[in-house]
């Protein structure tokens, strides 16, 4: 990281641009480009924007952003590859226990919704069209017969 550091110093101080002009015109805090410079990547809390900030500026100061990014990733492989297994275990153990620790707050909007039994509008006004015309048919066709029985008269209408 010293060696990418150390060609973005260079570059800048050969354009002649002060940390805080460049800081300005790429929306970054001074310290930030002071510790790229530096090669103390220790100092950013995510390597992520590590990443973001030497390719853009590298392009700032007109130096191929892409080939420095590739040294970058170059140097985290070294970097991350030195790690021991242990610690990678550890670190995954403890951020298991930080999740288990981590109590959940109830809030009406981030609690899943439970959902409810719901008919639309259009269903219920269909099923009650139904349940009419049915109950209209059975009339219809109780009354349709031509013969009324009154006790143990019969009478006949033609119509």
């Amino acid at each position: 990281m010293n060696e990418i550091g150390e060609k973005l110093r260079e570059a800048r101080e050969s354009h002649g641009v002060s940390i805080e002009e460049a800081a300005e015109d790429l929306k970054i805090r001074p310290s930030q480009l002071k510790n790229l410079e530096e090669g103390n990547i220790k100092e950013f809390k995510d390597i992520f924007y590590v990443k973001f900030f030497v390719r853009d500026y590298a392009k700032y100061l007109g130096l191929d952003g892409d080939k420095l990014l590739d040294d970058f990733n170059e140097f985290l492989f070294d970097y991350t590859s030195r790690i021991p297994l242990d610690k990678i275990k550890e670190a995954k153990e403890n951020k298991k226990i930080e999740k288990k620790e981590v109590k959940k707050i109830a809030s009406p909007y981030t609690m899943p919704q439970k959902k409810n039994f719901f008919l639309s509008p259009k269903i219920i006004y269909v099923i009650i069209a139904l349940i009419i015309i049915i109950i209209g048919y059975l009339v219809v066709s109780s009354f349709k017969s031509d013969d009324f029985i009154d006790g143990n008269t019969v009478y006949q209408y033609n119509i």
